[in-house]
């Protein structure tokens, strides 16, 4: 029988991370579960090595030759080669708690409706010391939320791979992780999965945990980071195609008038800024000058300013 929760692990040239992720596998308490690790362009013989040395039976590895991946390649390639009930994508330098796999199946399994269920996540922050990745810090990301609503995740993405449990088969309902963009793959397909259906939420403590490293670059680099540039580019890509979708059905009117009434807030509101601060500026050029003449003040003789009160006091 097949395994009911598949895990994708992407990897590419980080064989210190690769293990980490094989490792935290082996520590969930759920055992009904199957593997295949995605090595996208890295050395095979390498991946192949840790794969072996972690302990863990049942590995898939699929290796894709430089040049021909990428992040959305090496997510089809994982999850077509699943044959399990659900499916989730544990990038290499990502982490679980050792409950995440038996909380979201459980909710799978008991929320039809949902196709999806996502997880409190913790952001761990990391510096190189030593030679090593150490984390430094942690901070809730999206601290407070208690659900996964279509209208907040049109603004921004709330959710990331590591935090998500899917049903496999919403591919075939809502399509694959779109090869054309290189970046916000995921954010693209929980939209068109909340089209048509439910993202569950199990709240409570975090369940997930996103590694992030700002200080990172070349292979070390979170996307987020190391490719900012693609993460904005197709943030505008994923946004115009369904806005060219509406115009084609509805007309454009109505984005032509949510655009000027847009540009007349931004308008409206950079205007309330700068009076603002030309206020704020205002008065802190007069308690300065105050405070100048105050100081002025306490310098002088005080015979002198004996006189000048006395003149004061005549002239009252």
């Amino acid at each position: 029988m097949p395994a009911r929760v598949g895990i994708v692990v992407r990897t590419r040239h980080r064989p210190a991370f690769l293990r980490g992720a094989l490792a935290d596998i082996a520590a969930q308490t759920l055992a009904d579960r199957r593997v295949v690790v995605v090595n996208d362009g890295g050395d095979a013989a390498e991946v192949d090595r840790v794969v072996a040395a972690s302990g863990l039976t049942g590995v898939e590895v699929v290796h894709i030759p430089d040049g021909q991946g990428g992040r959305c390649v090496a997510a089809n390639t994982g999850v077509r080669a699943l044959d399990t009930e659900y499916a989730v994508l544990h990038d290499d330098d990502d982490r679980w708690h050792p409950d995440f796999l038996v909380r979201t199946a459980a909710w799978l399994d008991t929320h039809p409706d949902d196709a999806a269920v996502a997880v409190p996540t913790e952001i761990v922050y990391e510096e190189k010391r030593g030679g090593a990745w150490t984390e430094v810090g942690r901070a809730p990301f999206w601290a407070g939320m208690q659900r996964i609503s279509l209208t907040e995740m049109m603004s921004i993405n709330r959710i990331v791979p590591i935090a998500v449990l899917y049903r496999r088969a919403v591919h075939a309902e809502v399509g694959w992780y779109d090869e054309t963009l290189d970046a916000v793959e995921d954010w693209d397909l929980y939209l068109r999965i909340l089209n048509v259906h439910g993202i569950g939420f199990v709240a409570g403590e975090p369940l997930a945990f996103w590694t992030q490293r700002p200080d990172a670059d070349g292979l070390d680099a979170n996307s987020m980071f190391g490719l900012a540039a693609e993460h904005a580019r197709d943030d505008a890509v994923v946004r115009d195609r369904a806005l060219a979708a509406w115009v084609r059905r509805e007309g454009a009117g109505l984005p032509l008038f949510v655009a000027a009434s847009h540009a007349e807030l931004a308008a409206h509101v950079d205007r309330s800024i700068d009076g603002a601060v030309e206020r704020i500026v205002e008065r802190l050029r007069a308690e300065i000058a105050s405070d100048v003449r105050h100081e002025i003040d306490a310098h002088q003789p005080v015979m002198s300013r004996l006189r000048r009160l006395r003149r004061r006091l005549l002239r009252g």
